[in-house]
């Protein structure tokens, strides 16, 4: 008989245990208890060879446990074979699976007797009987996917947007995030997604407090349970937007490996991945070691070797006023630069446009037909461009993981564990030249000047040249990054039966350690200064001019004046190595207790509570040249500062109805989680959300929570860490220059708070078995959201008058920028809203007359309303629908089949149209004037994309799966993008990385094998 007094504690170990400790999931998933007899012996051992997880329920005449199995088997037949000999068999209630003696078989119902509890699982579980929404990618999906790393596949979800990749961060040079892989839920950034390695936190990959998704080992990760809500109550800060939770399969028994390779359809981007596992049992099944390994590596595409580059930017309109109706924004194809070159390039003064081509020889740049500096339309602009220069369009990158698990059950129902891991991730790109939009001073006697430009400098009276360069002789900025990751982790979990009831206890300490380096080959700008002021003695050496009077300063000159002119002892000379080494020590003590003390009219009453102790420090070492900025970038700076956090947390899960006429259930699921923050204080969080059932094909759900994060130890104790930009100054002219970029920590700021709404409805049909479907509305609004003005914020405002902000700016004698300092601060607020949309449809193959198979469907679809922000200084800005921002819409759909040793799958996905910038207004005649908030364009306009993949797989024998895989299987070029400003970063390429698929058709093929 179906007992509903276990329905809930099930509940938990089916779904919640995936977290370690109870989440939103809790009792929403029915299982059943079964009246049964004792499990034969040896069906430990027999689930865990077959990946299935154990779990004990019951004791027998001795008083021992007895051990049962949850079923994660794909097919009833192949339980029914696992179990085949051991005296149990399958059977079904209501469409979940249950696994029961045979001799206690005489109906659906069965005697009383022994209770033996088995529950069975999908593969992929979608998480319509959560409260809160849960999307989950599960074995099956990622297998077919073949990515060469899981992030990538995460970040292909509709719920997150706004992720970074190794490819988007190649060029941020200075950021100290270069080759990292985030998680971006809602696009609220990276830091309010809470990312765990199977329950438990990780530490920062980079400078400004990131995880790395590409940290986690993956050859154990059976599945990534993706919470879109608020989750600060269950999980604790720093999950405002939601939490990714990669679960592994620590009962793995058996090896297992894989070997694949991949390449794209231009014969570039090679990479491979490997991995071995291996898990058995010992001392009769009471202990069990777990080992897995991988490495994988992408040797990236150097330069930009694809034809679909345009030379597409957004110029300002020289024939613009604010009265004669035309945009003052104009987007270009075949746009280069007037102020840079390979060489130089005169920048200003009679000579501008005088550049210095191949071996130094002066020649005169065709302006082509629309000039407005440092742009033009036409004329010699692949000359000047380097948007299809040096940078790499996707970096080396290398990753190492050795995962290792022991576990003894030391006593009936107490199991000691350990786990160590290590895992190496290293990235290398080549990315941005070294640019000098002008400021470059040549003077007459520069001994490097041809003598032709001298005379006519003479003639003009001209004394010196403004140059500027891209410095093709120095090439793209190179830039290294290694992150070593080392895990410790000790515990104890077991059961209790304290106070009359089953209670599940688990305690755990682990310390991570994350050490990480960035390290950038640049120009040193004291010595590239020195080097390109070069003259000759009175015997016609050619010197530094710093040599005539400090002779012993070693300074050798560097010629910038044509290319193929520098030697190589000049760029030895001005070239450096800026390097950050840092390390981030996580130590944390967590101890949880689930149970069900007592229990209502409708079922048992289930509880979790628990504590936290959380410490993250972060100490490092910088070269003493990046302390004082003598680097053209880089210039990293170590943070040194602590933090601790205690957290004590309660979540009850309440059933309230249950088989009535008007609710044949009705569950209440609330949370409250105190946290004292050694930098910031006290705060708490908590979070009410129900599930109800007004008949069984139905389910509506609604949460609402308060969430919460705090300053992490970058936005607290950063150092200041500076950069090269090139902005916009209003002040003269709308001219661009480059200047210097600080960010600074600020350690009186204050955790932000998030107020999450979310609403939903979930549909199961019973005339219609396997199809679900679900819509869900989620509101998340930050107050006082920690963020940092952007640099061309801080010039506009304080060019309006906002005179805080000046105190921010520092120019020079004559006015110009020279630095821009940028500070955490508390946002007034940031706010997501919008529609989630997920359907999934299995139909075994027998029912439709084709034989034994089966045909699935999922389709998943977010539908952003709005993504807005308002710093409480500008009018509140909107990012929706913009291409670097979030797309109105995301989706994401797979058709799979499976029959017999075959499998397929084909899946489709993409984004919306969008623009460039919500504050533009878009128009070609009678436009109004433009202001600094609200410019005008002639084109505003960005196209989204549509990728097709597939996937096909062979199974040669029980044991070994051959599979290959075909990613944008179209080809299809990204759509040309064009954002405002100099070009610089993601324009470089005319291309938004964000989003689009910018390496084109890629292949990917390998074998798996599992004894």
């Amino acid at each position: 008989m179906i007992s509903a007094s276990l329905r809930t504690g099930v509940a938990i170990m089916a779904v919640a245990g995936a977290f370690a400790m109870p989440s939103t999931a809790l009792a929403q998933t029915r299982s059943f208890d079964v009246a049964a007899q004792p499990a034969a012996a040896g069906v430990r051992e027999l689930a865990r060879q077959a990946g299935i997880q154990v779990i004990v329920a019951g004791r027998d005449a001795g008083g021992r446990t007895t051990n049962a199995v949850k079923g994660s088997l794909d097919t009833r037949e192949a339980l029914d074979a696992l179990l085949s000999g051991t005296g149990l068999v399958v059977r079904s209630f209501d469409g979940r699976t249950a696994v029961i003696a045979a001799d206690a078989v005489a109906s659906d119902e069965g005697p009383a007797g022994e209770e033996l509890v088995v529950t069975g699982s999908r593969v992929v579980r979608d998480g319509y009987q959560a409260p809160t929404p849960l999307t989950v990618l599960g074995s099956e999906e990622i297998a077919r996917s073949a990515q060469i790393n899981l992030a990538e596949q995460i970040n292909r979800l509709p719920a997150l947007a706004g992720s970074n990749n190794p490819r988007n961060t190649a060029s941020n040079i200075s950021g100290g995030f270069m080759g990292i892989s985030t998680l971006n839920l809602r696009n609220l950034g990276a830091t309010r997604t809470l990312v765990l390695f199977d329950s438990q936190r990780l530490p920062a990959a980079s400078l400004n407090g990131l995880v790395d998704a590409n940290s986690i080992p993956s050859a154990l990760v059976k599945r990534v349970d993706i919470v879109t809500g608020g989750a600060s109550a269950a999980w604790g800060s720093d999950a405002v937007a939601g939490v990714v939770n990669f679960v592994l399969d620590k009962d793995f028994t058996g090896v297992k490996g894989e070997v694949q390779g991949g390449i794209t359809t231009y014969g570039d981007d090679r990479n491979y991945r490997v991995s071995l596992s291996a898990g058995t049992g010992f001392a009769d099944g009471r202990g069990h070691f777990l080992i897995s390994g991988e490495n994988w590596y992408s040797e990236g595409i150097d330069g930009m070797p694809r034809d679909w580059y345009r030379g597409r930017k957004t110029l300002f309109n020289p024939a613009y006023t604010a009265t004669n109706g035309q945009p003052e924004y104009l987007v270009r194809d075949g746009v280069g630069y007037t102020t840079v070159a390979p060489g130089a390039i005169v920048t200003r003064g009679p000579l501008r446009g005088l550049y210095f081509g191949q071996g130094g020889t002066p020649a005169q740049l065709n302006y082509g037909s629309t000039v407005n500096d440092p742009f033009m339309v036409g004329g010699d602009w692949r000359y000047t461009d380097f948007g299809n220069g040096p940078q790499d369009l996707d970096p080396e990158v290398s990753h190492k993981s050795l995962f290792s698990r022991l576990s003894y059950e030391a006593f009936d129902g107490v199991e000691l564990f350990g786990e160590f891991s290590y895992v190496q991730a290293k990235t290398r790109t080549t990315g941005t030249p070294m640019f000098n939009f002008g400021g470059l001073i040549i003077q007459r006697d520069n001994a490097f000047l041809p003598g032709s430009v001298a005379d006519r400098m003479t003639a003009l009276g001209e004394t010196s040249l403004n140059v500027g360069s891209w410095n093709e002789a120095i090439g793209g900025i190179v830039t290294e990054t290694r992150h070593d990751l080392y895990r410790y982790v000790i515990g104890a979990e077991g059961k209790s039966g304290a106070f009359g009831t089953d209670w599940n206890w688990i305690v755990r300490a682990n310390r991570n350690v994350s050490d990480f380096f960035n390290g950038t080959t640049l120009p040193i700008k004291a010595n590239y200064d020195r080097a390109i002021d070069a003259v000759r003695t009175s015997s016609g050496a050619i010197v530094c001019r710093s040599t005539l009077t400090n002779p012993g300063n070693g300074c050798v000159p560097l010629n910038i004046l044509g290319t193929g002119v520098a030697s190589p002892a000049a760029l030895d000379y001005v070239m450096g190595h800026s390097y950050l080494n840092a390390t981030i020590t996580q130590d944390v003590f967590s101890a949880t207790v689930r149970g069900e003390p007592f229990g209502t009219w409708a079922g048992p009453v289930s509880v979790a509570f628990g504590l936290e102790h959380r410490r993250e420090a972060q100490q490092g070492k910088s070269d003493p040249l990046s302390l004082v900025n003598s680097y053209w970038a880089g210039n990293y700076k170590p943070i040194h500062g602590s933090y601790t956090v205690n957290e004590a947390f309660l979540e009850v899960v309440v059933p309230l109805a249950a088989d009535q006429a008007w609710a044949h259930a009705l569950d209440l699921n609330a949370a409250v989680r105190a946290t004292d923050y050694s930098s910031s204080g006290y705060v708490t969080t908590w979070k009410v959300g129900a599930t109800w059932e007004p008949v069984p094909d139905l389910r509506l759900r609604a949460t609402r929570s308060r969430d919460i994060r705090a300053g992490n130890l970058a936005e607290l104790f950063q150092a200041g860490q500076t950069n090269t930009t090139t902005l916009v100054d209003p002040a003269k002219n709308n001219q661009s220059y480059t200047v210097f970029q600080t960010t600074v920590g600020n350690p009186v700021i204050s955790p932000e708070r998030a107020d999450t709404l979310n609403l939903g409805a979930v549909f199961q049909p019973r005339f219609v078995p396997g199809l679900s479907a679900s819509v869900d509305y989620f509101d998340i609004e930050v107050k006082g959201a920690i963020a940092t003005l952007g640099a061309s914020t801080i010039v506009n405002q304080c060019y309006q008058g906002n005179q805080a902000l000046c105190a921010l700016i520092d120019r020079d004698a004559a006015g110009f920028m020279t630095e821009v300092f940028l500070r955490p601060i508390n946002l007034a607020r940031q706010t997501a809203r919008g529609l989630d949309f997920e359907a999934s449809y299995r139909v075994p193959l027998d029912t439709v007359g084709l034989g034994d198979g089966r045909l699935s469907f999922r389709v998943l679809a977010t539908r952003y309303l709005e993504s807005s922000t308002d710093n409480g200084i500008n009018p509140p800005t909107s990012n929706l629908g913009e291409n670097t921002g979030v797309p109105k819409w995301r989706y994401l759909g797979e058709i799979a089949l499976d029959k017999g040793p075959l499998s397929f799958s084909v899946t489709g996905r993409g984004f919306s149209d969008g623009v460039i910038s919500n504050a533009f207004i878009e128009c070609t005649t009678s436009c109004p004037a433009s202001t600094s908030l609200n410019r005008t364009i002639d084109n505003n306009r960005v196209d989204g994309a549509f990728y097709v993949d597939l996937s096909a797989s062979y199974a040669a024998t029980d044991a070994v799966r051959f599979y290959v895989a075909v990613d944008n299987v179209a080809n299809k070029a990204p759509a040309p993008y064009a954002p405002a400003g100099t070009g610089i970063g993601s324009a470089q390429i005319g291309i938004s990385q964000t989003y689009y698929d910018v390496i084109g058709r890629s292949f990917r093929g390998g074998v798996r094998f599992r004894f």
